[in-house]
């Protein structure tokens, strides 16, 4: 008799542990892996594409497998809510990378380092010392001067009727811009800093040290707007003290130069590349540029360049940028996110440090989010919409959400728009050697950001006879 309990016992104790345990723990669908690859050889040169055509089969929540990494593809605004919404906390950390690791000084960022009491006192740290209101419109004076000298080179080509490389000028107008927002100096002037940030190389951190040593050299005077580095390092020797009120981490130098990187990685490459598939696409729907021109007219006239006061009155201008993300978002595949821990989504087993993408690339395309006519360029889509990039519908993404939204992203924005306004607003745009609008070339290609497989040319007109640059 007491076998016979012993047995019964032990069988209901099995099927609890596989009801808690096993049953209950639904595995997510996807391709089945190979040996040692994983999953490597179907995502291709464009990943977005393949992980978006994959989710047709297997689901907006999904499983792959990358060489021996578990990853959750997130394909849909709806199961992006869940992860990066209602389960943010939980996802809020970052795989750790060996190679940024090393290039980042152990990770000191803000981009890349783990969720924790260091993140958020650093977040803090750049979101009020070096990216509030106040700081960003301190530089306004070096935007102005910046986006003139661009203009005025547009103006002298347009005279000799000469194809204009927008890639190159508007690469040069946003590094123009940052580096002296960063490092109080134009990006010419910084031995090929950018290039060197493209190569990995490790000169970075000399150039950074010489950079860091000369401004500590340099004493300010009077009320001069100090640049990013000068801020660093101002802040780092007040509140160099741990357990400060204000900061509870120290600012080190390892922590300077990773900040810097961040700066630099975050705002040069995204912000050239979205202004060249906004002023692309823009060129290519001639009825879209007319349309803008007309508003930009209205608002500012034709005596005069387009002003950061006359942003948020270009409606129009601000539905274009966004059509242009929705199709061509500079960063398909969202930085990955960790799992902190154990979690059940959708009635999916999600276990602790799952990295999960997010594939903001599939939602722009997507019948079932944007209607059947998600393939045309329409900007009018957005008319009394309450969409927008960190809105509640999870629909436009371009900077992310939650606790790892983008905290550059209104700085980014403005250099967006005041480009775009004004390469619109002073010119007219049409294709070399008789290319027609339509024929336009958009495919993209993938590397850390989605960029334009060829180069933006285009001929310029100037069109404001009596502009005051």
């Amino acid at each position: 008799m007491f076998s016979f309990m012993l047995l019964i016992l032990t069988g209901i104790l099995l099927w609890w542990w596989y009801s808690t345990h096993v049953h209950l723990k639904k595995l997510l669908p996807g391709p089945f892996p190979l040996p040692i690859i994983g999953n490597l050889h179907l995502l291709g040169n464009l990943p977005h594409r393949a992980l978006h055509k994959l989710s047709q089969k297997y689901g907006s929540i999904m499983s792959i497998r990358l060489g021996s990494i578990n990853v959750v593809i997130v394909s849909s605004p709806d199961a992006a809510k869940l992860f990066l919404g209602t389960h943010d906390a939980i996802f809020a950390s970052r795989p750790e990378i060996q190679l940024s690791k090393y290039l980042y000084h152990g990770n000191k960022g803000i981009l890349l380092s783990d969720y924790g009491e260091y993140w958020r006192n650093i977040r803090k740290f750049c979101i009020t010392e070096l990216l509030s209101p106040v700081k960003i419109n301190g530089f306004a004076g070096i935007r102005k001067e910046e986006i003139g000298l661009m203009v005025e080179e547009m103006r002298v080509a347009s005279i000799a009727h000469q194809a204009v490389n927008l890639t190159k000028v508007v690469g040069g107008l946003v590094e123009d811009m940052t580096f002296r927002m960063i490092f109080g100096r134009k990006s010419d002037q910084t031995f090929g800093l950018t290039q060197r940030f493209r190569s990995f190389s490790k000169d970075v951190d000399e150039m950074l040290e010489a950079l860091i040593t000369e401004n500590e050299e340099h004493t300010l005077t009077g009320l001069q707007q100090m640049s990013f580095i000068e801020t660093l390092l101002s802040v780092k020797n007040k509140y160099s003290d741990i357990g400060d009120d204000y900061l509870s981490v120290t600012i080190d130098r390892s922590s300077t130069k990773a900040i810097l990187l961040d700066m630099v990685a975050a705002i040069v490459g995204t912000s050239k590349t979205s202004i060249e598939w906004v002023l692309s696409a823009v060129v290519k729907h001639p009825r879209v540029m007319k349309k803008l021109q007309k508003e930009l007219a209205n608002v500012v006239g034709d005596k005069r360049m387009v002003e950061e006061t006359d942003l948020a009155k270009l409606s129009y201008l601000h539905m274009v940028v966004k059509e242009t993300f929705r199709l061509y978002p500079v960063a398909p595949l969202l930085m990955p996110h960790k799992s902190m821990e154990d979690v059940v989504i959708d009635g999916y087993h999600i276990p602790k440090h799952t990295q999960v993408f997010v594939n903001v690339w599939a939602f722009g395309h997507d019948p079932e989010v944007w209607s059947e006519n998600w393939q045309e360029f329409l900007p009018e889509r957005f008319l009394e919409s309450e969409i927008d990039f960190r809105g509640p519908d999870f629909r436009l993404m371009q900077f992310s959400t939650g606790r790892r939204g983008c905290p550059a992203m209104n700085l980014g924005l403005l250099s967006i728009y005041l480009a775009v306004s004004n390469l619109v607003h002073c010119f007219d745009w049409v294709l070399p050697d008789g290319v027609s609008a339509i024929e336009l070339d958009m495919n993209e290609k993938y590397v850390t950001t989605m960029a334009r497989v060829k180069p933006l040319l285009a001929i310029p007109t100037y069109r404001m006879g009596s502009l005051t640059i």
